[in-house]
Formats: C-alpha cells, sequence, structure tokens
C-alpha cells in the first residue's frame, strides 16, 4: 500500500528557525498524518547540541556561534557547509513503533541506499569508535554512515506521544555529487523502500507561527540554550 509522505525544501534558514520548524512539525504531526521529509541549510555557521548535554561542556568544543540546543539528543554538531535534514513521524505511523536504535539503523540504511545510487560506498558502522565524547562526528556511533573509514552521516531522535522525530546531519560532503543530486537520491530510495509517494508540502501558515514564536521565545533564549 503506498505510503503518502509530505517534502518540505525549506532552503537556508537562520539557526533558531531552524530548530524550531523541527520542533513545530513535531507538534504538529497528528494534525499533518504523513511522515514529513524536511531539508535546509543555515545561513550562518552555528553549532547545535543535544537537548540532555551541559552547555559549559560544550562551549568549549567549538568556535562556532550562535550555539544551540537542539529539541533532539545526541552530540555537538557543527553547521557551516553540512547538508542537514529531518525526518517527522506521527504515532500513527509503523516507523513510530521501532525501537530507538532499530529506527536508527532504518534510516541510516536508508541514506546508505541513497548514497549507492549515487556510487558512493558508504557502510553502516558495526560498533561505537567514537574519539572524542559529546561530539558527533568524532567517530562513529553504531549504525552511523563512514565512508572510507570517515563518519559521514549521524542523527539525533526524539519521541514523544505525538510523534517521532530525527534530525542529521552530512558531513563533510562526498566529493563528485552535489545536494541536489543526494536529495534526489534521498527520495527516490524512500519511494523504492518505504512505497513512499511523497508530494511537495504546501504553505502552512499555522507552521510558520509556531516556528517563529519558537524561534524568538525559546531557541534565540539564553535561558533556554544555557538550561543544564
Amino acid at each position: 500500500m503506498a505510503d503518502t509522505w509530505l517534502l518540505l525544501d525549506s532552503g537556508p534558514g537562520d539557526p533558531a528557525t531552524n530548530m524550531a520548524l523541527d520542533e513545530c512539525l513535531l507538534h504538529a504531526a497528528p494534525r499533518l498524518g504523513q511522515p514529513v521529509l524536511r531539508f535546509y541549510g543555515w545561513t550562518q555557521p552555528a553549532a547545535t547540541f543535544g537537548y540532555f548535554q551541559h552547555f559549559a561542556s560544550v562551549e568549549t568544543m567549538t568556535p562556532l556561534r550562535p550555539l544551540i540546543r537542539r529539541p533532539t539528543g545526541g552530540g555537538l554538531v557543527a553547521h557551516d557547509a553540512d547538508w542537514t535534514y529531518s525526518l517527522t513521524i506521527p504515532q500513527s505511523h509503523p516507523w513510530y513503533s521501532l525501537r530507538a536504535e532499530a529506527s536508527y539503523r532504518q534510516l541510516h540504511e536508508w541514506l546508505n541506499a541513497a548514497f549507492t545510487r549515487l556510487r558512493l560506498p558508504t557502510e553502516l558502522a558495526p560498533r561505537c569508535a567514537k574519539e572524542l565524547p559529546g561530539q558527533c562526528f568524532a567517530g562513529p556511533e553504531k549504525s552511523d554512515l563512514v565512508l572510507g573509514g570517515r563518519k559521514v552521516a549521524g542523527a539525533a531522535q526524539r519521541r514523544t506521544k505525538a510523534g517521532l522525530l530525527i534530525q542529521g546531519s552530512i558531513q563533510p560532503i562526498p566529493l563528485g555529487i552535489t545536494q541536489n543530486d543526494w536529495q534526489e537520491a534521498v527520495c527516490d530510495e524512500a519511494c523504492r523502500r518505504f512505497q513512499a509517494v511523497i508530494r511537495a508540502m504546501e504553505n502552512d501558515s499555522a507552521l510558520t507561527q509556531c516556528a517563529n514564536n519558537l524561534a524568538v521565545g525559546k531557541y534565540s533564549q539564553t535561558s533556554y540554550n544555557h538550561k543544564r
């Protein structure tokens, strides 16, 4: 049976709004009722860090500012020239029922197949080989994607009663492919692997208002970013 997914290519955004929009997509998952695949970029260099990390620890790990707490877990991620995406799954979708480890593996098996389409020999890391604790791209976790022994794809998850939010980053950018090539391959593999029918997401004023409010009232605020 076909599975309709919504595609949101929101382009470059400011760091606070990027995080706010992903959280709003999670809140809106029951209303939208379908997975939302979002591709986005950054209007300025920034770094994000996991919801449960301590600001005092991560602020010494990177000179990039702003430094913003994500709605998902995981470690510190630099955003300068990376390719960033999110996937929001409503509670009613079969993916939501997967345990965290299985969900993570399914995600990266999908992305691995997309890279295979582009003739890039990525593979899933069989075990954790992290070199620096707290930094997402300082070595792979189990089921991260590696290319030539180096991590190129990592992600973080958050599950609520509304749905599942996955935020991911591709870095360093593999040579020989464009961002458009990669996004098309990801969508093609979603259609093949999950029988997804992907259609562009229409403008959603409630979602936009939510993102604007959270960007100003939460993700731009020192009180939130320094809360731990």
